[in-house]
């Protein structure tokens, strides 16, 4: 579970991305876009051009490791973490009642 709290739902974050996008022409730069937008959401412009970038990744517009992904290895990372506590656990219980 994240330690923050999520203010903005995915439909929320992906409207706003859209809006970047689809706007980004109507304005001299994606910053310029992402800081009119991110005003009338309630959310900072550097957040609104992570979720733009974020998004570019997963539709694979950018390089990059995309959500699914990087959300798979995380879990597959924080498992191999318990694993290995899990043997060092074992191997000093073996150890203790090989000299007892």
């Amino acid at each position: 579970m994240s330690k923050t709290t999520n203010k903005f739902s995915p439909e929320v974050r992906a409207r706003a991305v859209r809006m970047v996008l689809d706007h980004e022409g109507e304005h001299p730069s994606r910053w310029a876009a992402a800081l009119s937008i991110s005003a009338k959401i309630g959310c900072s412009a550097h957040r609104l051009l992570d979720w733009v970038k974020r998004a570019e990744v997963d539709s694979g517009k950018r390089a990059g490791v995309p959500s699914d992904v990087a959300e798979k290895l995380k879990a597959l990372e924080r498992e191999n973490r318990e694993l290995r506590h899990a043997n060092e656990i074992l191997r000093k219980g073996l150890d203790y009642f090989a000299c007892a």
